[in-house]
C-alpha cells in the first residue's frame, strides 16, 4: 500500500491514487486535509505590481486558475491580481482587501469590472496611485485576454466618474502601455 511508502515520496513528485466510486461519493471536500482552491489546471498569467522606484506597473508571471469561459477567466484574472502578494521590496498595485462584485464582457471587445468600494477607500492618496491601481486592473484582463481590448471599472455596481478625482472613468481604458515596466 502507498501508505507504507509515503515517507519515499519526494515533494513535488507526482503520484497517482485510483478511487473507486463508492470512495469518490463518500469524499467530503470539507474535511480534506490540504486546502483545495488551488487543485485542478492553471495558466501563466502577466499580473501587475509596482515597480521597485514605485513609478510603473511591472507584469510579471504567475499561477491563475483556468476557468471555462471567458467571462469566469477575466474574473479569475481580476481576482487574482487583487490577491497577488508581489516579491519584497516590490509593492501591491491595489488596495489590500478589495472584492469582485461581477465581471461582465459585452460580446464586443469590452470588459466591465465591478469592485466593492473598499477599492476607493483604501487606495491611497495621490493621483499616480489612482493611476497604477486603475490601469493594474485594465492591465491584467487587456493583457490576458485576448477579446478584451477596453475594461470598465464600476464601483458598487454604479459607473463612477473617477475614483478619488484624478482618472477619468466615464468611458472604458484601453491599457496604457506608458506605465508598464517589461522586466
Amino acid at each position: 500500500p502507498l501508505i507504507d511508502r509515503m515517507d519515499a515520496i519526494q515533494p513535488g513528485e507526482p503520484i497517482v491514487l485510483e478511487l473507486s466510486s463508492f470512495q469518490l461519493e463518500l469524499f467530503d471536500a470539507a474535511t480534506a486535509h490540504a486546502e483545495l482552491a488551488g487543485v485542478g489546471p492553471h495558466i501563466a498569467a502577466i499580473l501587475n505590481i509596482v515597480s521597485e522606484d514605485g513609478t510603473l506597473l511591472e507584469g510579471r508571471s504567475m499561477d491563475v486558475p483556468l476557468r471555462d469561459s471567458p467571462a469566469a477567466q477575466a474574473r479569475a484574472l481580476i481576482e487574482a491580481q487583487l490577491t497577488a502578494t508581489p516579491p519584497e521590496p516590490l509593492t501591491r498595485a491595489v488596495p489590500e482587501g478589495v472584492t469582485v462584485r461581477g465581471v461582465f464582457l459585452t460580446g464586443r471587445d469590452d470588459a466591465y469590472v465591478d469592485l466593492d468600494g473598499t477599492f476607493v477607500s483604501a487606495l491611497p492618496g495621490g493621483s499616480h496611485n489612482e493611476l497604477i491601481a486603475t490601469y493594474a486592473i485594465v492591465s491584467v484582463l487587456t493583457t490576458n485576454l485576448t477579446p478584451v481590448a477596453r475594461v470598465q471599472i464600476l464601483i458598487d455596481g454604479r459607473e463612477v466618474e473617477t475614483l478619488t478625482g484624478h482618472v477619468d472613468l466615464r468611458e472604458p481604458l484601453r491599457k496604457n502601455e506608458g506605465l508598464i515596466r517589461v522586466p
